[in-house]
């Protein structure tokens, strides 16, 4: 019986092989390496986990790990005379996240770019989300071919990652007028600065003269969601700072986020923040908004 236990292992095991996944390896290290006319590999493919990332990205990791990363597999290749590339392919997990770490460090002056589910580029980068995959290219030296060699990588990158998946559902309802583009971002903990807010949503907004924000917190359930929003508002009450009713849930003003409206719908926390003295017809008229566009998901 052991050795036919043993036997169904390895067979097992090639199995997986064959498919090109051995035991105990995630989806970015089955990303073959990209192939660009003019460039060759500079180096073995590099592979960093959670425990040894800071080995790489000494500085950023805990951001990384805060949306619970899971592989990092670098490439580097060099191209003419003194021009290099480095590839990096962040494994986070599924979309939800990577889209989470993309949108805190995606840069307001980067120039769109139609790769994978959001991408953008600067001088010497391009940055773009494609399935459970963040990916970051870098180029050096290599003059008027570097646009040219960073966007033939992307799009080599895109093909091998397989399906790109789709946004988080939350990022397409939020109102569109006075909607700062790009500014949408995922928050996985300690959302507003509190650990009993999770899974936050957040989108810039400039209206006229005004300048807020709206939000949405999902909770697993309308249970938690009522709770998270009724410790959220004790707290407040806790340093003077009581909420008062509101057609569209509470209006409370927090010595952080200026006036913040509230209110619940099914299991989504919805609010507007940092909205100033005198505008409390605007935070009244986005809370409502909110509340109506999460009616319309299917959670």
């Amino acid at each position: 019986m052991k050795k036919l236990g043993k036997k169904c292992l390895l067979i097992g095991l090639a199995v997986l092989a064959a498919a090109g996944i051995q035991a105990g390896q995630t989806k970015a290290a089955a990303i073959p390496v990209p192939e660009v006319k003019g460039w060759e590999p500079a180096d073995e493919p590099r592979t960093f986990l959670p425990e040894t990332l800071f080995e790489y990205i000494d500085g950023a990791a805990e951001s990384y790990l805060g949306y619970d990363f899971k592989e990092l597999r670098v490439f580097q290749f060099k191209g003419r005379e003194k021009a290099s590339l480095t590839v990096e392919v962040y494994d986070m997990g599924n979309p939800r996240n990577a889209f989470g770490i993309f949108s805190v460090e995606r840069s307001p002056e980067g120039r769109p770019v139609p790769m994978g589910l959001q991408g953008y580029q600067e001088e010497g980068t391009l940055n773009f989300l494609t399935g459970p995959y963040y990916v970051k290219l870098i180029c050096y030296d290599a003059g008027e071919n570097t646009a040219s060699g960073l966007e033939s990588f992307a799009r080599e990158v895109e093909k091998r990652a397989g399906d790109k998946g789709s946004l988080p559902p939350f990022i397409g309802v939020f109102p569109k007028e006075g909607l700062v583009e790009r500014s949408e971002k995922f928050i996985l903990r300690n959302f507003l600065g509190y650990n009993f807010l999770h899974d936050g949503y957040v989108a810039n907004y400039r209206v006229k003269d005004l300048e807020f924000d709206c939000f949405f917190i999902e909770a697993r359930n309308e249970e938690e969601a009522a709770g998270m929003l009724k410790q959220y508002l004790a707290g407040l009450a806790k340093n003077n700072q009581a909420a008062q009713k509101t057609a569209s849930g509470y209006h409370v003003r927090d010595k952080y986020a200026l006036n913040v409206y509230l209110g619940r719908a099914s299991r989504v926390v919805c609010g507007v923040m940092r909205v100033k003295d005198g505008a409390e017809a605007t935070g009244e008229k986005y809370c409502s908004e909110l509340q109506n566009a999460v009616k319309n998901l299917k959670l």
